[in-house]
């Protein structure tokens, strides 16, 4: 979109999105109980978000791939306001009424991690994909696949990151910055969350594409 004079413009719903992130972000850095470490996990967060907000304005995205992005952010400066390891989701469930949810599903740690690892995967296969279609002129059926690869790259080398992060950082510091609560297989079941998540969001794409094309292109075949 572009005003009067031809400069870029963004669309106001997307603004909105961007802001509001960008103040909840702000909003769980300021109010972390974990003020040393907070910073570690939301700083970046608004740094991310200023690229995505330049990526936007230079680069047309739909909306939906827009909101995918910032949910994902949201979803992770909920996470760092707590380290991860401390989110209080069993509170709030029983402050709601609702059954234990680490009870219900058999969890042994909190696992708020995982539901953001599984929302890695989830949201960001159709912001890649947009962006291979409109950019680089990828297909839509190998932008999909090549987005599901791309997710799982990301995650692994997150999981890097953290790694070295590890090395270097205290080991009380590093703790607190990995959330890994005793768990040596933390890593694996992280990246086996966001694989699942990218697959099914694909799953879901490739649902959708299917359903819109007219019946007669889906049951025509090759002579």
């Amino acid at each position: 979109m572009a005003d009067e004079t031809g400069a870029r413009v963004l669309p106001r719903l997307q603004i909105a999105i961007v802001a509001a992130t960008g103040i909840w972000t702000i909003y769980c850095l300021l109010t972390s109980p974990y003020p040393y470490y907070a910073p570690l996990q939301n700083g970046p967060t608004l740094a991310i978000l200023g690229g995505v907000f330049m990526w936007a304005w230079r680069r047309p995205q739909p909306t939906s791939a827009l909101a995918c992005l910032c949910g994902f952010l949201a979803l992770h400066a909920l996470g760092g306001k707590y380290i991860y390891s401390y989110v209080p989701y069993e509170h709030w469930a029983q402050g709601l009424g609702l059954p234990s949810p680490n009870h219900l599903l058999g969890l042994p740690r909190n696992s708020y991690d995982r539901l953001v690892h599984f929302s890695f995967g989830l949201l960001m296969v159709h912001p890649i994909r947009q962006a291979l279609m409109r950019q680089g002129g990828v297909g839509p059926r190998l932008s999909l696949y090549v987005a599901v690869e791309f997710v799982m790259a990301g995650s692994c080398l997150y999981e890097i990151f953290e790694w070295l992060l590890t090395v270097f950082l205290a080991g009380q510091d590093a703790d607190a910055y990995n959330g890994q609560q005793g768990d040596l297989w933390d890593s694996q079941k992280d990246m086996a969350c966001a694989c699942v998540g990218a697959i099914v969001a694909a799953a879901l794409i490739a649902a959708r594409r299917l359903a819109s094309k007219p019946r007669a292109v889906r049951t025509q075949r090759p002579s």
